[in-house]
């Protein structure tokens, strides 16, 4: 194996070892754990039922609405320090082990009593570290590979990342996370090493597991991806460059294409989050869904994430990224449309016999359809942002990319609480994941498909 196919290998796994956060974490075991664990200790207290799950998703949005703050605060500024220093290893270190300490510190959650603050605060300083690593991971794309391999590139990594959640998913259900009814795992085996299924210490394992998984799979990322040696002026550059990030911002008045993307990014991209992050609480509140029920649905969310993250790398290579983005855009859109159209008694208000599977099947496919179109609009979110910078800005410039996935990550939790708590309907409040696809891809109309990476050589202050 050469040099540069070794380097783009060890940048593949680290999205191999960073999935397992967003599968496992967010979506598919500890997010509909922890909404469950919330919503009893909620109607424990004395709160109706719903009342209960209604504060139980709050509680978690809150979560994940202040760790979205700080990122999309934080992450320009650190890829502007890191392009001025020219060291991001060192930070992909650091969000590491913030990482590891955050989705092991989520074991603690346990039935008796849980710590629910805690846990959401061990959740928080976890997804800080993924996406601030993410970040810095991301930026060392341009430098890679040749221009128009790094569309394949791309879907590659994230067809192995999700490989790599798929895996990981896989053994969680196989052997650690247990029915909550049956005590045993999915293919009805007690939980490994003799966990306590009554504490729920299968399940509880995952973010431990999470960690190791991590901790592991980086080391191919660290042995094999290497950064040029840093330059004695290191430190002046550092400040020069955080000049450099204000004067970016102000002149993306005169950068038309990027910003277009960055508010296209930010809309399509916040929905898509919240298509994440609400999906497991949807399965289990409105379709009465089991954990290992909603792990089964992540498996084929995984596969076909997998698959079409690489088939759409190799569309994005010949097509261009934004065709790819926009037709993801459209397909999710349309699975938002059967989410708000669909229960357990009808579908699109045809009504349905008594125990039909129909509404399972169909939320099978959906979830099929999610992960094939999340996985693609990733990869090529990713291409497009490349063609829209340099590698001596690419840090800063992803650091941006993060700032406007996170700049409104408040927007969708709050949407969906808001207008599922003014209906008392579940499936309505999805409604607004829709307008905000909407949105994106109304923004996306504005971009170059080529990009603006000249504007990046030396930014310009905006006009007067």
């Amino acid at each position: 194996m050469t040099a540069e196919k070794r380097r783009i290998w060890g940048w593949y796994f680290f999205d191999w070892a960073s999935q397992p956060y967003n599968t496992l974490l967010l979506t598919f075991i500890f997010g509909p754990y922890f909404a469950k664990l919330a919503s009893a200790e909620y109607m424990a207290a004395g709160l109706a039922e719903a009342e209960a799950e209604a504060q139980a998703q709050a509680l978690w949005g809150v979560g994940l609405t202040v760790a979205g703050l700080s990122i999309a605060i934080l992450s320009p500024i650190l890829g502007a320090i890191a392009d001025g220093s020219g060291r991001r290893m060192a930070w992909i270190w650091a969000f590491s082990a913030a990482y590891v300490l955050g989705a092991t510190g989520l074991w603690t959650l346990a039935p008796d009593a849980p710590a629910l603050l805690q846990a959401v605060m061990f959740f928080g300083i976890g997804f800080l570290g993924m996406e601030f690593a993410t970040t810095f991971c991301n930026s060392l794309l341009p430098s890679l590979t040749r221009d128009e391999e790094i569309g394949a590139v791309s879907g590659t990594g994230f067809a192995f990342g999700y490989l790599g959640g798929l895996v990981a998913l896989a053994f969680m259900l196989l052997f650690f996370a247990e029915n909550g009814d049956t005590g045993r795992t999915l293919i009805g085996l007690k939980p490994a090493f003799g966990l306590d299924p009554a504490a729920r210490e299968g399940t509880r394992f995952v973010g431990p597991f999470t960690a190791l998984w991590y901790a592991v799979f980086m080391i191919p990322f660290f042995l094999w991806v290497k950064e040029p040696p840093r330059a004695p002026e290191a430190a002046v550059r550092a400040r020069a460059a955080l000049a450099g990030l204000w004067a970016s911002i102000l002149g993306l008045v005169n950068r038309r294409s990027l910003a277009a993307y960055l508010g296209s990014s930010m809309f399509y991209r916040d929905a898509l989050n919240g298509l994440y992050g609400f999906g497991g609480v949807y399965a289990s509140g409105v379709l009465g869904w089991s954990i290992t029920q909603i792990g089964t649905f992540g498996i084929l969310g995984g596969v076909t994430a997998g698959l079409a993250s690489w088939a759409g790398g190799r569309a994005d290579r010949r097509f261009g990224p934004k065709p790819v983005i926009a037709l993801s855009i459209v397909v999710l859109m349309l699975v938002c449309m059967i989410v708000v159209g669909m229960n357990r008694e009808s579908l699109f208000g045809f009504a349905l016999a008594e125990g039909s599977r129909l509404p399972d099947i169909v939320f099978y496919v959906c979830g099929a359809l999610i992960g094939a179109a999340g996985g693609t609009v990733q990869a090529a979110s990713r291409t497009l942002m490349v063609r829209h910078t340099t590698p001596e800005h690419a840090a800063q410039a992803f650091g941006l990319f993060a700032l406007s996935g996170k700049a409104t990550s408040f927007l969708a939790p709050a949407l969906i609480a808001a207008v599922s708590a003014a209906t008392g309907n579940q499936q309505i409040g999805i409604t607004p994941l829709i307008g905000l696809f909407l949105i994106g891809l109304l923004l996306l109309l504005r971009v170059n498909p080529d990009g603006e990476r000249a504007a990046w050589s030396e930014p310009q202050p905006s006009s007067r």
